[in-house]
């Protein structure tokens, strides 16, 4: 495969950013494994994952992880479930691993709940997951794993690698029940370069069996993806471009609304609101009427957040600080 020309600006400042931040030793997952730094412990709901009322505020920070990457929600057993890359996005070091934290954030249950070389699990970089039932889905360089959500043991996987998967980073389940997972095209080498060799894809995996969805550059480096199921479309935030995009399978992305650029994670709440983090400025915004209205800010490296059950707070992985804060947004 050819590589494509060099990364815009904008792409290549995020990235250099998430180099650096791989570039951190290690072993610092282990110095805090659970311990608590809260801003204000006022208004947790521990049935919940809710931490609740008032205007948008930081309410608890657990540090301890490792290039920490995508949260996500169980409702059903109130936990949030933490992707941690741990090292290099790139490279199949099998040293990726999954943390599982109390729905209140008030600590880390089991800072490696699955781990890659462990207990016959294989994980490398593990980036955005999704909940389908008992499964955990987690996206990983060029596959797509499965493991029991409640015990994190393996229940299979999906390689992708045959239809030139370059840098999965998102998964979302759509109406029809199929996977959708975002390649943002990217691969970063060794001694810190990045390159395109990708294509701007999202796949599709039915069953066991994956295709192509939609292959289209004006998919920019395609990163968070998410079911707007009022609209009936995804909404997909790209890293290379300043425009958050929609689409539907069959159809062309269009622009939703536009923004600083360099676009990592995104929700659609149960009130209809889509929220998207970026790392240009730190924050995470709203879109409204064409535009984006900043919501929480002094969040450096926000990658792909997770939302609790009543979309009233979210968990905020910090790529580059190691660390995943807690925010309540109330309803906006």
């Amino acid at each position: 495969m050819t590589h494509s020309p060099a990364l815009p600006a904008p792409l290549l400042l995020g990235v250099a950013l998430l180099l650096a931040a791989c570039a951190k030793d290690s072993s610092d997952k282990a110095a805090d494994s659970g311990q608590l730094a809260a801003d204000s412990a006022a208004g947790r709901d521990s049935t919940s994952g809710a931490v609740t009322g008032g205007a948008p505020r930081r309410v608890a920070t657990l540090e301890g992880f490792s290039t920490p990457e995508s949260v996500r929600f169980d409702s059903a057993q109130n936990v949030w479930f933490v992707s941690n890359v741990n090292g290099n996005p790139s490279v199949k070091d099998n040293n990726g691993f999954i943390s599982r934290v109390r729905g209140d954030g008030s600590a880390v249950d089991s800072l490696m709940f699955i781990a890659g070389g462990r207990k016959g699990v294989t994980l490398h970089a593990p980036k955005g997951s999704v909940l389908v039932g008992d499964t955990l889905v987690v996206v990983d360089i060029d596959a797509v794993r499965m493991f029991n959500a409640r015990t994190g043991a393996s229940v299979g996987s999906v390689n992708l690698a045959g239809l030139g998967a370059t840098f999965l980073n998102d998964v979302a389940v759509g109406p029809d029940g199929a996977l959708y997972i975002t390649d943002s095209g990217i691969r970063f080498g060794a001694n810190g370069q990045v390159t395109h060799p990708g294509r701007d894809r999202i796949f599709k995996i039915v069953g066991r069996t994956p295709s192509v969805a939609i292959a289209d550059s004006a998919l920019a480096s395609p990163n968070g993806i998410a079911w707007d199921a009022a609209n009936n479309r995804f909404v997909v935030v790209p890293f290379g471009s300043k425009s958050l995009l929609t689409w539907a399978p069959g159809g062309k992305p269009a622009p939703l609304a536009e923004g600083a650029g360099q676009f990592d994670g995104v929700a659609v709440l149960p009130d209809g609101r889509v929220l998207a983090s970026t790392w240009a400025d730190s924050s995470i915004y709203v879109a409204r009427n064409g535009t984006l209205a900043k919501l929480a800010s002094g969040l450096p490296g926000p990658a792909d957040f997770g939302v609790n059950a009543r979309g009233d707070a979210l968990a905020v992985p910090l790529f580059t600080e190691n660390r995943v804060e807690f925010w309540s947004i109330g309803g906006q």
